[in-house]
């Protein structure tokens, strides 16, 4: 029998077979399969082995497999034949069931042979048909089904894989990335992947593989569009596509820009999360007809998966988006210039799906030299405890007080201090730590404070960089609720050329390192460096960058000018102490020589009456002793401007002169003879100042 069955395939090349009596003798029935026409021919017997009735049939293949074969064993033949036309074998062999006109179920075997033409191309197929009941009645019938059993089994496993993969990702791009990886869908056999996500009753195509199978005119479809992804989101039923007459006939508008890919099947699922459709995905075949139910549950189970995971990172990417523009409103919008100095400043945060940090910087331009305040700046860092909004909401409400103190002219330590009790009574459990470093650009003298933060580097003109060892206090709002609120201020010259640099610990800090070790490659890593502060600081994000790191990053960098980029004043400075009329009268000589010999033409003696006027006002109404500084100012317009700083927070108020015309006249006299005068906060008290233009 075995040698008359293998003569059966080496049939002539005429069709439809003859029938062969012998084969009929043994139960066996031959087929013929044109693959061009699609034409499946059958003799006598393969009728009486598949309990056909011939009349019913017209010759096709698919209405073989409509009338007796059921969809997963029509599947399991499609797989085994298109496996061997892609290994270039010239035959096959397969067990399968049938479905009898009684409705029972009948085990048959088939072997063909795959004829091909010049090119290797088949073209043709021959081969036999038999009853395998009795053959598969016991243990080869087990076996199979054991094989069976383990394919669903490694489907189910690729599915637990891809599964497990989706649950670290963290944006949709990131489950777009599972999927068309070499452990995703291609595991279950599908040649091409579309996905799409429903955005305002349209579905917008977010991925489609591989690389030329994208569809004209579906990029962004609308939900009652006649495609299958708008099927499946409509009725929230998953949709399979058994064979490429079916695909044709139910969506002839898709189906010709498909043709090209040879799909023989497809599988469209609804995303379905929260009992809404977020989306649908197709995974189309070329090697396979029909789904059995349990490589449909599978493909569902499937479908649920990767839609809670989308759903997931459509959610971390919304809370991220936010979070990012809570901080970014937060942070300053723009730099001031500062006038004597470069600035440059970066932040760079953690690429960690919705963690956000409270990491800030500021440069805040202080009263001083001028009204604009250019010449002495606060340079700020800072980091909030934690990784969320609220971390970045306590950042910004930190920034504005920060802001606030120091421009009201508190000293260093005064306004690390007050923002510490101002964070401690804002009823939040977060600490913040912080560095704050006070510039006079004109002397190059810096005070600093530190509350918990790390300590600074100084980069040298030369470029020499080394660490600023800065004796710090407990961080903000931990020093108010201990009550150690004494911040220790380090004093250093900044010279001409020499850059400060401030940075939270992102830029420094790694798992597993100590931070000495990190600050010293730091600081390697800012001397070899450019010298230009804009390039200097793409440089040190960059190395974040290179080098991860799960903390966001801000920096700071600040370089003082060389002599001739900015003119800087001349100055003066005394101090009058109360009830020391020799100090007054110096005071007074002072200033008028300092008018002479600054070559000014103003004159001398009204300025020396104004400042005789606003140091006995101090003396006279604070009970306490006097500092004036005397000083040009360079710019488009020379002035010479005086300041009296007292002890007293209560501002000056002009009065009428008394009728003995005694008291009264100092603020008038002011007013009336100086060109601009003012008051500003200093610390605990104030300082009134005037000027003069100089010719």
């Amino acid at each position: 029998m075995a040698d008359r069955g293998a003569s059966a395939l080496s049939l002539p090349k005429d069709r439809p077979v003859r029938p062969d009596p012998v084969l009929a003798l043994n139960g066996m029935g031959s087929f013929d399969w044109d693959l061009d026409a699609g034409l499946f021919h059958l003799d006598a017997q393969a009728f009486e082995v598949l309990d056909l009735p011939p009349e019913e049939y017209d010759g096709r293949l698919e209405t073989l497999n409509a009338l007796r074969v059921p969809p997963p064993e029509a599947a399991r033949l499609d797989a085994t034949v298109a496996r061997a036309i892609k290994d270039g074998s010239d035959h096959y062999s397969a067990y399968f069931r049938i479905r009898c006109r009684d409705g029972t179920m009948r085990w048959t075997h088939t072997r063909g042979r795959l004829r091909r033409d010049d090119s290797g191309r088949p073209h043709r197929v021959v081969g036999i048909l038999r009853d395998a009941t009795e053959e598969l009645a016991d243990s080869t019938a087990r076996s199979l089904r054991s094989a069976q059993d383990e394919a669903f089994r490694q489907q189910t496993g690729v599915v637990q894989v891809i599964s497990a993969a989706l649950a670290h990702a963290r944006s949709v791009q990131d489950v777009i990335d599972v999927l068309k990886d070499t452990h995703g869908v291609r595991h279950l056999g599908a040649t091409s992947l579309v996905m799409g996500l429903v955005e305002a009753g349209r579905i917008r195509l977010v991925a489609e593989g591989p690389a030329g199978s994208f569809v004209p005119g579906t990029l962004v479809t609308r939900i009652d569009e006649p495609y299958p992804m708008s099927e499946v989101v409509r009725t929230l039923s998953p949709r399979f596509i058994e064979s490429p007459e079916e695909f044709a006939a139910h969506y002839p508008i898709l189906w010709p820009h498909l043709t090209g890919l040879r799909i023989t099947s497809a599988a469209y699922l609804p995303l379905i999360a929260q009992a809404r459709p977020i989306g649908a995905m197709g995974l189309l075949y070329d090697d396979r007809r029909g789904f059995s139910a349990e490589e449909r549950a599978v493909l569902v189970a499937l479908g649920s998966s990767i839609a809670q995971s989308l759903m997931r990172a459509m959610l971390f990417e919304q809370e991220k988006d936010l979070a990012q523009g809570l901080q970014q409103a937060m942070l300053p919008r723009s730099i001031p210039s500062v006038r004597g100095a470069d600035v440059a400043v970066r932040y760079r945060s953690a690429a960690l799906g919705r963690d956000i940090g409270g990491d800030w910087y500021d440069l805040i331009p202080l009263p001083g030299d001028t009204p604009s305040g250019a010449g002495r700046v606060g340079a700020v860092i800072g980091d909030v405890q934690g990784h969320d909004t609220h971390a970045a909401a306590v950042m910004g409400q930190l920034r504005i007080v920060l802001r606030a103190y120091a421009t009201e002219g508190h000293a260093p330590a005064t306004v690390m201090a007050r923002a510490s009790v101002f964070l401690h009574e804002l009823d939040t459990d977060r600490f913040a730590t912080c560095l704050y470093a006070e510039t006079d650009l004109t002397t190059g003298v810096v005070q600093m404070v530190r509350a918990g933060h790390i300590d600074p580097l100084l980069r040298q003109g030369d470029g020499r960089c080394a660490r600023v060892t800065v004796e710090g206090g407990l961080p903000l709002g931990l020093s108010a609720e201990f009550g150690q609120l004494e911040y220790p201020v380090a004093t250093l010259e900044l010279d001409p050329g020499s850059t400060l640099l401030l940075c939270t610990d992102g830029l420094v800090e790694l798992p597993g390192t100590d931070l000495d070790d990190g600050m010293s490659g730091l600081a390697r890593l800012v001397c070899d460096g450019p010298a230009e502060v804009e390039a200097l600081a793409d440089r040190l994000i960059q190395a974040a960058e290179e080098r991860g790191g799960e903390d966001d990053v801000a920096l700071l960098l600040l370089r003082r000018r060389a002599p001739g980029a900015a003119r800087p004043g001349r100055r003066l400075r005394q101090h009058v102490a109360v009830g020391d009329p020799e100090a007054l009268a110096q005071a007074r000589h002072l200033i008028r020589a300092a008018v002479r010999a600054w070559g000014a033409r103003a004159p001398a003696d009204e300025i020396e009456l104004v400042a005789d006027e606003l140091i006995t006002n101090a003396l006279l109404h604070t009970g306490g002793s006097a500092i004036v500084t005397v000083r040009v100012l360079e710019g488009s317009e020379r002035r010479l401007r005086i300041e009296v700083e007292d002890c007293s927070s209560a501002l000056p108020r002009r009065r009428d002169a008394g009728e003995s015309g005694v008291f009264g006249r100092g603020l008038l006299l002011v007013e009336r003879l100086a060109d601009a005068w003012g008051v500003q906060a200093r610390g605990s008290g104030k300082a009134v100042w005037c000027e003069f233009r100089l010719s």
